[in-house]
């Protein structure tokens, strides 16, 4: 994602290189030369703009995403703890405690997962909507083809929201969309970190 945001910003920086040296010659008369220069400048300015704003979106989703791994992460080594102080705390005259490690693995097992599944889950989202950021001028046919499948799944519902669907986890993850995969998104939208909207036989899943 680095990499991504300081290729923009290199990418907006030599627009703006660009339009500063020609504005420098803005001075210079009323040659035809000059002409086209300037009215190059001012699509310049106009291309400069929509990166910027793509910018500043990309920004703030990666602030929401960070915010809400935070909070679930606080979330799940809350639960973590109690499941540790449950194990210290087993009164005498219950059984052994084998049942109880089994299930305190398990805690962390699911633990584990569901960090995996949430970096899975951002690695989609950035990868769907860099295409979405993307000029169209400059998408190849897959990326184009890809482009207008993510407008024809937006409805009024995810308007203003970040969303993925199952396609998308297969097409830009590793991860197997199976029972476990669901039970772990079962778990997130209980910690209310995606919600679900359905419709047209799709299920969308909005980041929350």
């Amino acid at each position: 994602m680095a990499s991504d945001l300081e290729q923009l910003c290199s990418h907006v920086n030599e627009k703006i290189g660009n339009i500063k040296k020609t504005l420098s010659l803005r001075n210079c008369g009323q040659e035809p030369t000059l002409k086209t220069i300037l009215n190059k400048t001012g699509d310049d300015i106009i291309i400069v703009n929509e990166l910027l704003n793509k910018l500043e979106l990309e920004i703030q989703y990666q602030e929401q995403m960070n915010s809400s791994l935070k909070e679930l992460c606080e979330s799940l080594e809350e639960d973590y703890k109690d499941v540790e102080h449950l194990e210290e705390n087993i009164p005498s005259h219950l059984p052994p405690v084998t049942v109880t490690q089994s299930s305190y693995m398990k805690s962390r097992l699911t633990y584990c997962k569901i960090n995996e599944v949430i970096e899975e889950i951002n690695k989609a989202v950035i990868s769907k909507y860099k295409i979405l950021h993307q000029p169209k001028k400059s998408m190849n046919s897959v990326a184009r083809n890809l482009y207008h499948r993510f407008i024809d799944q937006e409805t009024k519902d995810t308007k203003g929201h970040y969303f993925i669907v199952e396609a998308d986890i297969k097409e830009f993850t590793t991860l197997k969309v199976d029972k476990k995969f669901h039970m772990l998104l079962n778990i997130l939208r209980h910690c209310r970190r995606l919600s679900e909207v359905r419709g047209g036989g799709l299920t969308r899943y909005v980041i929350t």
